[in-house]
C-alpha cells in the first residue's frame, strides 16, 4: 500500500467516523481530520509525479 492509499484509507474513516457520532463538534473534528489525510494524500502524489517528471529530465540531458 502507498502512503497516499494509507492517506486516502485514513480519511475514509474518519469520514465514517463522522457519520456515525451524534455529537456536532465531534463530527466536525473528523471532518476536518479527512480533509488533512485527502490533502496530505493528494502532496503525496503530486511529489512523485513531479520525481518522475524530473528523473525524465535528468536522464534526457
Amino acid at each position: 500500500m502507498t502512503p497516499a492509499e494509507t492517506y486516502r484509507a485514513n480519511a475514509a474513516a474518519q469520514r465514517e467516523a463522522a457519520a456515525k457520532t451524534p455529537l456536532i463538534n465531534r463530527r466536525h473534528m473528523h471532518e476536518r481530520a479527512a480533509a488533512t489525510w485527502d490533502a496530505m494524500a493528494q502532496a503525496t502524489e503530486d511529489t512523485a509525479a513531479r520525481a518522475v517528471v524530473n528523473a525524465a529530465a535528468k536522464a534526457q540531458q
